[in-house]
């Protein structure tokens, strides 16, 4: 299995409740041992040891379970520290085995135990970052070397009567080694949580207490086994220990987190130093307390005792030095920051807990507009604005989410001289960590003239300068607002007003007689308008409301300014002169418009706009709402407007193909493919319609790469059936305009497989009026790849004919509206016998579109039209139609194939 599936596995098998299982465990089995113990039971021998097999064998389960968790290298500590574990449990094992043991002596049972200690000191190397980012400061060795020496020296003192008693060598290796190896232990732990990497902190100090755990088995096994007539005390400590020892362990696996957190590194821990002190102080005062009650001290506790003294001042020296390099930086760092302060134009002001200034810096007169002493001790938010009070707790608010939108956040704070000085808050940190009772250090600026210059600009950019009013682009954003309102339910319309008569004002009477009328105006709307309603202009004679009411109320506000705007009177020359000059009526047409959610402000400007037109069609001087009159026209080409993009992406819309058949051939000769499109709401939307849609909104270039792509694939599949015919597309003047209808034909031509030479694209004649060599450019590329030109609609509207021999047109297509009275109209059955001269003298075909009847084929074919087009020849069918409608074509539909060309009716 692969390292990353054993260590998912293994990560699901060791979760909390494992390690919380086994620590359950150890509770009850030190319990349970330590009333055996203190009872005496026959049976402890052996159940106290199995006990403790029991426990061992479980950690060292849990702990190999743990190592899958972290594969590879950070897995190693904690695969050794299962192999220590499963030492302790084999030693007690041979314990249970030898239930009559000497206790004073040990036996075998005591080499696993042996052993398990250097497989613990690698635990501790193990968990060392590598040997590149492994560095132990002379601080961490003084501090590891205090600890080591103290336990030892400790231990020496408290074993003074179990050494005095040794009676041979192994039980001096039981008092003397097992003391020894328990500060080596210590000393090790101690290096370790200290060199390890933040990731792996947690997890060497849960080992340090399981190594001072180990010290206590050792210390306590040794002093019960030398005095086993003092009773089950020490053997009890032991036991307890030895529980401890392995719970300790188990949360030391626990808690390695180096594959989530970063590896970082950090300073010396205190607690690391105050342990190693600590333990060298009790060590020397235990020596002290002996010699004082008459103890004799040996020679290796003299020199310990002396080592320990040097060591000890070293780390003194060493913390002097470090407090007096530390003082040195502060001192540095200080001025720094004071030199920082006081050179830039910020003040900065550090608040408590309670928002209380307890220091402040900077050029604090020139930019608050008062003294140190009158901010220090002062709660900031009482020198605030009422309306800004909440300007801390903003700023507060910003750094405890983490966002820094929040800032500058701009207040306005009291001067000493009572006056109002706009500040910013340019920057803000917290003075300790993120708990919400830290303090907060502000950096302060006066900005009240670059206020004062925003709010002129926002008043110049917002403000119609004739009348004072809001202007258009405060209008746009006053409608904004109320259609976030509308989203919560609170209703808003809006009306337009437009003057009529104001053109005769101005014409008549002057352009300021005209500025005065809306400066009267202005005042009249502001004085009939609520204090919740927004009067604007919109420009010349245009006003804007956004009423804060429904329909209704908007509705009798708007016929209260009709009645008030409705005067006649005279528009004099000079301001206040109402007595002379013209006589002039002035009234005003209203639009009203509700404000709906959903609907974006330009559509509700529009629809207001379509009532005012409304309104001014029918008569001026009143009012209407939306949905009365055009307002229907317009809402019916805003959704076609809106339907209409994902129309034309999803492919909703539809081909269908009208035959093209010669008079000669006496068949069909092609098909003109013409789009249409079912809306699903308002049902067959004709094409002129959506057609002149698309080319406002500017859709129509996407909308004819549709139909060429798609009618190129089904003229291609009826081709390749053996039907030798010509499809025609119609392409509008606004996609030769864009400069890419030949990529757009050749990419159509390319996917589908038809050749060029059928495919046929129809412009109409406004091409004639674009006098763009480009467009000639256009077509010419066109016709070089073998397409065919034609020119649709021919006579409809501005037809040029020296302009007509320069394009490369091949196909003239006769207009419609020639063809329906050419039957009984001598002169349109003229126009066409010359248009089809022209085509016959130009080398082009000559098309007529629209017929419908044999009369009007009869007159076609006598003027020589050889090509017809319309229902009489064949309606408009789905390409799936088409087969049966070419093979099925009637000849008779042409007349007889000798009919005679008749003359023009001239004279009817």
């Amino acid at each position: 299995m692969p390292e990353t599936a054993t260590g998912s596995a293994g990560a699901r098998l060791v979760g909390p409740g494992a390690v919380v299982g086994v620590l359950s465990l150890l509770v009850l089995l030190g319990s349970g041992t330590t009333a055996l113990q203190l009872t005496g039971a026959p049976g402890s021998a052996v159940l106290v040891p199995a006990a403790l097999a029991l426990a061992s064998g479980a950690g060292a389960a849990v702990l190999a379970r743990c190592a899958t968790r972290l594969p590879g290298r950070p897995g190693r500590p904690w695969r050794a520290l299962s192999l220590a574990a499963g030492l302790l449990a084999l030693g007690q094992v041979l314990a249970v085995a030898r239930p009559h043991r000497d206790m004073s002596t040990g036996g075998i049972e005591d080499l696993p135990t042996l052993l398990a200690v250097p497989v613990a000191v690698a635990v501790a190397v193990l968990l060392l970052p590598p040997r590149a980012g492994r560095r132990v400061g002379s601080r961490v060795l003084l501090d590891g070397a205090l600890l080591t020496v103290g336990v030892a020296l400790l231990g020496s003192v408290v074993l003074d009567e179990l050494l005095a008693r040794i009676a041979g060598p192994g039980q001096g290796l039981i008092a003397a080694g097992y003391p020894l190896v328990g500060a080596v232990l210590c000393g090790v732990g101690l290096v370790t949580v200290t060199a390890v990497t933040e990731a792996r902190r947690r997890s060497a100090t849960w080992l340090l207490a399981s190594f001072v755990a180990m010290a206590t088995v050792a210390l306590g096994g040794a002093l019960g086994r030398a005095s086993a007539t003092d009773g089950p005390l020490w053997d009890v400590v032991t036991v307890l220990a030895w529980l401890t020892m392995l719970g300790t362990g188990l949360c030391a696996a626990a808690a390695d987190r180096s594959g989530e957190l970063p590896g970082g590194r950090r300073a010396l821990p205190l607690r690391g130093a105050v342990l190693a002190c600590g333990t060298s102080t009790a060590a020397l005062l235990a020596v002290t307390a002996g010699v004082l009650t008459g103890r004799p001290v040996t020679a290796p506790e003299a020199a310990a005792a002396t080592f320990l003294l040097l060591l000890t001042s070293a780390r003194t020296l060493s913390w002097a030095l470090d407090a007096a390099r530390l003082t040195r930086r502060l001192e540095r760092t200080e001025g720094w920051f004071r030199a920082l302060v006081h050179s830039g134009d910020a003040v900065t002001v550090v608040l408590d807990a309670a928002g209380r200034v307890t220091s402040v810096s900077g050029p604090v007169a020139d930019q608050l507009g008062r003294t140190e002493e009158d901010l220090l001790g002062a709660a900031l938010v009482t020198l605030l604005h009422a309306d800004d009070r909440d300007l801390v707790e903003r700023v507060a608010a910003a750094l405890r989410d983490g966002a820094p939108d929040g800032l500058p956040a701009t207040g306005r704070l009291r001067s000493t001289d009572g006056g109002w000085r706009d500040v910013e808050v340019s920057g803000a940190a917290r003075t300790g960590s993120r708990r919400s009772d830290d303090g907060l250090v502000l950096h302060l600026r006066d900005v009240t003239e670059r206020r004062a210059g925003q709010r002129e600009l926002e008043r110049l950019a917002y403000t119609d300068s004739l009348t004072g009013l809001p202007n258009r682009a405060r209008f746009m954003a006053a409608l904004e607002g109320a259609l976030d309102r509308a989203a919560r339910g609170r209703r808003a319309c809006v009306l337009l007003v437009d003057l009529d008569g104001f053109k005769a004002v101005n014409d008549v009477a002057g352009h300021d007689a005209g500025d005065r009328l809306l400066c009267e105006v202005a005042d009249a709307l502001r004085a009939e308008a609520r204090s919740g309603d927004l009067v604007a202009r919109l420009g010349g004679d245009e006003f804007a409301l956004v009423v804060d009411a429904g329909p209704d109320e908007a509705m009798a506000l708007a016929e209260r300014l009709v009645a008030t705007l409705d005067r006649t009177r005279r528009h004099g020359g000079t301001p206040g002169d109402h007595e002379s000059g013209p006589l002039l009526r002035v009234s005003a047409s209203v639009g009203l418009a509700e404000v709906v959610a959903g609907i974006d402000a330009s559509a509700t400007v529009r629809e207001a706009d379509l009532a005012l037109r409304t309104v001014k069609a029918q008569g001026k001087n009143g009012v209407r709402a939306s949905g009365e009159g055009l307002v229907e026209e317009s809402a019916r080409r805003s959704r076609l407007a809106r339907d209409l993009p994902g129309a034309i992406a999803e492919g909703r819309l539809r081909l269908v193909h009208q035959p093209v058949v010669g008079v000669a051939e006496r068949r069909v000769l092609g098909v003109e493919a013409l789009v249409r499109w079912d809306h699903p709401v308002l049902g067959p939307v004709s094409p002129e319609e959506f057609i002149g849609l698309a080319e406002d909104d500017g859709l129509i270039v996407p909308l004819q790469r549709w139909v060429l792509e798609t009618a190129t694939a089904e003229h291609a599949r009826l081709v390749d059936t053996g039907r030798d015919l010509r499809l025609g597309v119609n392409i509008s003047v606004r996609h030769l305009q864009a400069r890419c209808l030949v990529q757009d034909v050749v990419r159509a031509l390319e996917r589908s497989g038809l050749p060029a030479h059928l495919l046929m694209v129809e412009v109409t004649e406004s091409v004639l009026m674009d006098d763009d060599e480009r467009l000639l450019a256009e077509l010419a590329e066109l016709s070089a790849l073998g397409c065919v030109v034609s020119l649709d609609d021919f006579g409809k509207g501005y037809s040029s004919l020296a302009y007509l021999a320069r394009l490369p047109v091949d196909v003239l297509k006769l207009d419609r509206g020639f063809v329906s009275g050419i039957d009984t109209d001598p002169r349109g059955a003229a126009l066409v016998g010359s248009v089809v001269d022209l085509g016959r003298t130009l080398g082009m075909d000559v098309v007529a579109e629209g017929v419908e009847t044999p009369a009007q084929r009869e007159v076609l074919v006598g003027l020589g039209c050889t090509f017809l087009q319309g229902w009489l020849t064949g309606r408009p069918v789905p390409a799936a139609d088409l087969p049966a409608v070419i093979d099925g074509f009637d000849p008779a539909l042409l007349g007889h194939p000798t009919v005679a060309p008749l003359p023009v009716p001239w004279n009817g």
